[in-house]
């Protein structure tokens, strides 16, 4: 079986709107839209690569601008077009993150990655993936990748759950340094911040924010998902209000890095 065929089975069984419009992953979403309105302009143009089923993309068509998605999953692309709706320029192509050579360097204003680096596993992907992400994106365009947090999950699957003991077996975790080891069966590629800081390090462009997309919430789901709505807004209030903060961005489940490109494309080609 290869990467696609796993990650083509998992999304299948998987429904990905509804993680994002729960309660706990509104967080996610909301806050992941927050930063992408920080940086909107009227007339820019918005490439999202690994749309999934479009939670971001139909929401950003919604508000008139001009939208392209590219997606590897073909239930996730059935998904999509069912979601769209009448008066949103937004087009759909199946498409993997590493190779974007339907789209010309330098086009978009803002680059949206926020799922393929979840599922990409040796170094080489990785840095294909942010370097046609780059690519595409205009100079002074604005990058925002998705990662998926190794202690966050160590945390509440291995702990919480019990399960630290059968991920040791599996050798996906270090039990000594906490490292944590992922192959494309596991679905999931897990890091640490100092793992993105060093993938983005060895490209043009300047990081404007690293963000704790959902925070504390995972952790504490549950609690989230029961709060009336007084105090779900204090608690998105909070989230907003901490997300930022070094010593709060290991425990969140996803994070977002956010960067300004600074040159063009032949430069780093």
């Amino acid at each position: 079986m290869d990467k696609k065929d796993y990650l083509t089975n998992y999304y299948e069984g998987y429904e990905e709107n509804g993680r994002l419009i729960s309660r706990h992953g509104m967080i996610e979403y909301l806050t992941t839209m927050k930063y992408v309105e920080k940086y909107l302009q009227p007339g820019m143009r918005i490439l999202e690569i690994g749309a999934a089923t479009g939670r971001y993309s139909h929401a950003l068509a919604q508000k008139g601008y001009c939208v392209d998605a590219v997606e590897l999953v073909e239930h996730n692309i059935e998904i999509f077009k069912q979601n769209t709706t009448p008066g949103e320029t937004v087009t759909i192509t199946q498409g993997n993150a590493m190779d974007l050579s339907m789209f010309e360097d330098d086009t978009y204003d803002i680059t949206l990655l926020l799922g393929p680096m979840y599922h990409l596993f040796t170094t080489e992907d990785k840095r294909k993936a942010l370097s046609e992400a780059i690519r595409v994106t205009k100079k002074n365009g604005i990058v925002f990748a998705a990662y998926c947090m190794g202690d966050a999950s160590i945390l509440s699957y291995g702990f919480v759950r019990g399960e630290i003991y059968h991920i040791i077996e599996k050798c996906m975790l270090n039990p000594e340094t906490f490292d944590t080891f992922s192959n494309p069966w596991d679905i999931f590629e897990l890091y640490r911040k100092e793992d993105i800081d060093k993938l983005r390090s060895e490209f043009p462009v300047t990081q404007l924010h690293f963000v704790a997309s959902d925070g504390y919430t995972n952790h504490m789901r549950e609690t989230v998902n029961h709060m009336d709505d007084r105090m779900y807004e204090l608690y998105v209030k909070y989230h907003l209000a901490t997300c930022e903060r070094p010593d709060m961005v290991g425990y969140s489940h996803h994070t977002l890095d956010i960067f300004r490109k600074e040159s063009s494309y032949e430069s780093f080609n």
